[in-house]
């Protein structure tokens, strides 16, 4: 196993435990805010209106936040939604790391010189010789790459293609892993139909009450029905606009590494 593996490999070891520990974070904390804010209050509007209800007042419900937000399914969105922003916080994070890198002068190549195939290995050092996360960036790989296959083969045109074929396979990595982001994307609003039809259901099961007269159990449940599919729509569109975001931040990150490589090592190669 060669280096680049294996800090290929503790990378997706730590991505792995930071995405656990980032959904058993947003469970607990999603949980407590339900317990101790949420529920306690949707349940004391909802004694409120039947209070008022029974009380013979005629009084327009009012559509609260904790009233919309207090069922479970509302409570598994708003946890999906915070668990896929960590995991695009730790990818956008990453991104924003090779942009730094970007910044720096990691090729002591000066303007008018030519690089041989002899100077690749001296080139390389400074590289090799970065802390171990730079070293895993796309930048810096893809730039021992170039320089690895100029010392050995001393054709120009083999080192724009391992550069090339670097910067293909980070984007094919970048888009396989955000499978679990765009999982949850579609998980969201299934869940909030989940919610949809548990609702129906609940509301058809007391049929025969609202026959006689009694339609607050109908309407609560219908209200479940239309709440969590509303809320779960909505957490949703967030997720995917973010999403979307990131993959642009992503892209443009792939093509500024690569248009580097062209200007500071390519456009320096001369082989006699």
């Amino acid at each position: 196993m060669n280096a680049n593996q294996k800090l290929s490999n503790n990378s997706h070891s730590s991505e792995f435990l930071y995405q656990v520990f980032a959904l058993l974070t947003a469970i607990i904390l999603v949980h407590a805010l339900y317990l101790t804010l949420i529920r306690p209050n949707a349940a004391a509007i909802m004694e409120e209106q039947l209070a008022r209800e029974a009380a013979g007042e005629t009084a327009v419900a009012e559509r609260s936040f904790y009233t919309v937000v207090k069922d479970y399914e509302q409570e598994t969105c708003f946890i999906l939604l915070i668990w896929s922003l960590a995991i695009m916080g730790f990818k956008a994070r990453r991104a924003l790391g090779e942009r730094q890198l970007l910044q720096q002068t990691l090729l002591q190549i000066g303007e008018g010189n030519r690089v041989l195939p002899e100077d690749a290995r001296q080139l390389s050092r400074p590289l090799e010789a970065l802390p171990e996360p730079q070293r895993g960036l796309l930048l810096t790989r893809a730039l021992l790459a170039g320089l690895q296959r100029f010392g050995a083969t001393r054709n120009i045109q083999d080192v724009s293609s391992a550069i090339n074929d670097v910067c293909d396979s980070e984007s094919d990595r970048l888009d396989a892993e955000l499978s679990m982001v765009r999982y949850i994307a579609w998980a969201i609003p299934s869940i909030g139909f989940i919610g949809t039809v548990r609702g129906i259901g609940e509301a058809l099961s007391q049929a025969h009450r609202a026959v006689q007269g009694d339609i607050v159990g109908v309407t609560s449940s219908l209200g479940v029905a239309f709440n969590s599919t509303f809320i779960a729509l909505v957490i949703s569109i967030v997720v995917m606009f973010c999403m979307h975001q990131l993959q642009l931040l992503q892209e443009r990150q792939v093509l500024d590494i690569h248009n580097y490589c062209d200007q500071q090592l390519l456009r320096h190669l001369k082989t006699d």
